[in-house]
């Protein structure tokens, strides 16, 4: 289990933008980074923002929400589990080039 510390939550922040132009990624768990841009933006709250530093607490609960609901999601891109296909990139070169190598029978098995 990861520590939340405020590092955490930067670098999680930042794999949205990774997460977004991913076309893998289901769209539910889009809609739910939607919907909380949404949320930040909107003039209404749960707490009136007359209260003005108490008023940031609800937005502030549902954004560690949201990033704590879609951590393993984030995380692949925060840690860079992503796959990358390097077939195109490499189709037809030689990679390895003038070794000779050979391949021996372990004479324990059998």
């Amino acid at each position: 289990m990861q520590f939340l510390s405020f590092r955490v939550i930067i670098k999680r922040i930042k794999a949205i933008r990774f997460m977004m132009a991913d076309k893998t990624v289901p769209k539910r768990k889009k809609l739910l980074v939607v919907v909380g841009i949404i949320y930040l933006f909107l003039p209404l709250d749960l707490i009136p923002p007359v209260l003005f530093p108490i008023a940031w607490v609800d937005d502030l609960i549902l954004w560690l929400w949201i990033l704590w609901h879609l951590k393993d999601t984030l995380d692949r891109y925060w840690f860079g589990e992503k796959e990358v296909d390097l077939s195109k990139q490499y189709r037809g070169k030689k990679i390895i080039s003038d070794v000779a190598f050979e391949v021996k029978k372990d004479p324990d098995k059998d």
